[in-house]
C-alpha cells in the first residue's frame, strides 16, 4: 500500500521565510564586504597622501590711511602681500571664493577684497598682494581713544584675514570644497615721531591657518 504525503500549506510557507532570510543575510554580508573595502582603500590612499594645509606668512603691510570722520565713520587704506605655500609632494590645491580684509582690536575696518582664484601645484609657493579699503566704515566709539592709546604705547596691531575655499587634487581626481581661513598679525612702529603715512611692517610673520 502506498502511502501519500502533503505538506501542509503552514510548512511550506517556514520554508519560503528560511530561503528569504537567507538571501537578505548574503546581500547585508556582500554589502558589508564591499563597504568595508572601500573605506580600507580611502583610509590607505589618506595614509599615503596625508594632505597638509597650505601655509601662509605675512612679508609686507602698508596703512596708508586711518582716519575718523566724525566720532565713528573710518576711511582706511592699507595693503599687504602674502606668501602662499603648498607643502604637499603630490597634492595640487585650487583656491576659490578668496576675500580679504583688516581688522583691529575685533573690529572690520576696512572692506572686503576679493582675490582671483587660482591653481597650485605641487609644492609651489605664489605671492598673493591686494589692497584693502574702507569709506565711512561704521566702527565703535571707543575706536579712537584705543588708535591714540596705540600711539602712546608706540606700536599698532592689525590683523590681516584671508577667508575662502579649496580643493584638493590628486591626479585627475578633485575633492569636494573645504572652508579655510587665514590670520596674519602685523605689528607696525606708531609712536608720536612715526611718519604719517604709510605706517610700514616689512617683517616676516607667520600666519594661522584652519582648515
Amino acid at each position: 500500500m502506498s502511502q501519500v504525503f502533503s505538506k501542509s500549506p503552514e510548512h511550506c510557507a517556514k520554508q519560503g521565510g528560511l530561503t528569504i532570510d537567507k538571501s537578505y543575510k548574503k546581500l547585508f554580508f556582500a554589502f558589508s564586504s564591499f563597504f568595508s573595502i572601500v573605506l580600507a582603500f580611502i583610509f590607505l590612499i589618506w595614509l599615503t597622501l596625508h594632505p597638509a594645509k597650505p601655509q601662509f606668512s605675512l612679508r609686507e603691510a602698508d596703512i596708508y590711511q586711518l582716519s575718523l570722520s566724525g566720532t565713528h565713520l573710518l576711511n582706511s587704506s592699507i595693503q599687504f602681500t602674502m606668501l602662499s605655500r603648498n607643502p604637499n609632494k603630490k597634492i595640487g590645491i585650487y583656491y576659490d571664493e578668496l576675500q580679504a580684509f583688516a581688522a583691529y582690536k575685533g573690529q572690520q575696518i576696512t572692506f572686503d577684497s576679493f582675490l582671483p582664484p587660482f591653481y597650485q601645484g605641487h609644492e609651489e609657493s605664489n605671492l598673493l598682494t591686494t589692497s584693502l579699503q574702507g569709506t565711512g566704515l561704521p566702527v565703535a566709539l571707543s575706536f579712537g581713544y584705543e588708535v591714540e592709546h596705540d600711539q602712546t604705547a608706540g606700536r599698532i596691531v592689525l590683523n590681516l584675514k584671508v577667508n575662502g575655499k579649496l580643493r584638493w587634487k590628486v591626479g585627475t581626481w578633485v575633492s569636494g570644497r573645504y572652508r579655510f581661513n587665514v590670520n596674519c598679525v602685523s605689528v607696525m612702529s606708531f609712536g608720536p615721531n612715526a611718519p604719517t603715512a604709510p605706517l610700514s611692517s616689512n617683517q616676516a610673520a607667520q600666519c594661522s591657518t584652519a582648515v
